[in-house]
């Protein structure tokens, strides 16, 4: 596994609408892709992470909401590396892994969530989305899946999703708020 670079605005390559992952592409390489992927977000700290996002225009993403947990207690490993019983660290991890997602039935009801994004560091606003919705996916081995979705997955899901069609969180935002974020992206970059 490796960390990889996470592209900032005003990367062009960040506006790159992503291709869908082929049938043949359900390979090693895209094992190592979102292997990588689920690295750099957990390093970032991130809870979401597009393919494009470390510049790989491919309709991959990854999702974890609940970031490991290096205080837990350790807790009895369930599965044999045929060296008997040990622990691990306890984590609350739920990595999922979306490929090829297609949203079908979004609600009408919408949600506010305050979002930020790993392309857009330190910048945080309200964003409007659909509450719940339908989606369909492949999991790793080329799979099919069809979800509903709600709350913050819901809402982690269509932004991660935006980025495939090269759309930025705050690209949702008034022409006035956007000009702002970015003229504060821009400080906050001097700064350092």
């Amino acid at each position: 596994m490796a960390i990889r670079e996470i592209l900032e605005v005003p990367d062009p390559r960040l506006k790159t609408v992503s291709v869908p992952v082929e049938p043949d592409e359900f390979n090693d390489e895209l094992k190592k892709l979102v292997e990588d992927m689920f690295e750099t977000m957990y390093d970032a700290p991130g809870i979401g992470l597009a393919a494009i996002q470390v510049g790989v225009p491919k309709r991959v993403l990854v999702i974890d909401l609940q970031p490991e947990d290096p205080d837990a207690d350790p807790v009895e490993c369930d599965h044999d590396h045929g060296d008997g019983a040990h622990t691990h660290p306890a984590t609350k991890n739920d990595p999922r892994v979306f490929i090829n997602p297609v949203i079908i039935e979004p609600a009408e009801e919408l949600s506010t969530y305050q979002e930020g994004c790993l392309s857009v560091p330190d910048i945080f606003a309200d964003v409007d989305r659909p509450a719940t919705c339908k989606v369909k996916y492949q999991d790793l081995d080329g799979n099919h899946h069809e979800e509903n979705l709600e709350g913050l997955l819901a809402t982690c899901l269509q932004h991660e999703m935006d980025h495939l069609e090269g759309i930025l969180f705050i690209d949702h935002l008034s022409r006035l708020k956007r000009g702002m974020a970015l003229k504060k992206l821009k400080k906050l970059r001097q700064a350092a």
